[in-house]
């Protein structure tokens, strides 16, 4: 039987996917991290399979999403994109803390996954965070600073008065680029890592994932097969179920020894 278990950590809503059997047992663990403007209980179909296999998963919801939504409209939520983004990594380690601290997680063996803006938040969490050792990004990408000019010009072009002054757009530029992995991608230290992206994503273009993979592959030289791009040629910004059992398969593979 799969369980799940509502939670809050601190402020932070988390569905607390396992098997019954492995409640009270150390499991390897992952974190996944939904996209802009979806919820947490919009991937428990990835965090069944997952739990399946005898992984201990947890879905929170971001800043502003889910259960802590706050009404903000479409173009606010985009305002505070960066915020949000910045947020969910930073409350990532605390999650993880909280179930560390329960002894209920193996932390030779965690994983993080997450789909478009969560798929960006894994990317900065792996510059991050060296106690993370395997990830999965679908329709993510890494380059912060560069996304982050282009998202503020093109506020600007459709006529928004940003809420930042000239000092604050400096501040949150250099705080991006400290979690900005395509100018550290050193930082990953050949964990495993998978992309997919739909070749024909719209909303955040597969070119980007592309040209940091084929960048990152001279790192992977002797241990190609922990670095793997995944694509669909007729898939746009939606994860395929074909992408869903690629990824539990790349868990399976890499954090199999917790098992």
């Amino acid at each position: 039987m799969i369980l799940v278990e509502k939670l809050h950590i601190e402020e932070i809503p988390v569905l607390h996917i396992v098997k019954k059997d492995h409640y009270d047992q150390k499991r390897p663990y992952i974190q996944f991290t939904h996209g802009f403007t979806s919820a947490k209980e919009h991937n428990l179909h990835f965090a069944y399979h997952l739990a399946e296999k005898g992984f201990r998963v947890v879905l929170p919801d971001c800043l502003y999403h889910g259960d802590r939504e706050q009404g903000l409209s479409s173009m606010e939520l985009s305002m505070n994109f960066w915020q949000i983004v910045m947020k969910t990594i930073d409350e990532m380690e605390e999650i993880k803390n909280y179930f560390s601290k329960k002894e209920l997680i193996d932390e030779k063996y965690i994983g993080i996954v997450g789909t478009s803006m969560g798929g960006i938040v894994t990317l900065g969490a792996l510059k991050k965070y060296p106690w993370i050792n395997t990830a999965v990004s679908l329709m993510g990408m890494p380059y912060y600073e560069k996304f982050a000019y282009y998202t503020i010009s093109e506020v600007k072009k459709r006529g928004y008065e940003l809420p930042l002054s000239e000092r604050e757009i400096e501040e949150l530029i250099r705080q991006l680029e400290e979690l900005d992995l395509s100018k550290a991608p050193e930082a990953l230290q050949h964990r495993p890592l998978m992309f997919w992206h739909g070749k024909k994503d719209e909303v955040v273009p597969y070119s980007y994932s592309h040209q940091f993979y084929e960048h990152i592959k001279p790192l992977y030289e002797e241990v190609p097969d922990r670095l793997v791009y995944l694509s669909e040629e007729n898939t746009g910004h939606k994860v395929s179920r074909s992408a869903m059992l690629k990824t539990v398969e790349w868990f399976e593979k890499h954090l199999e020894a917790g098992l």
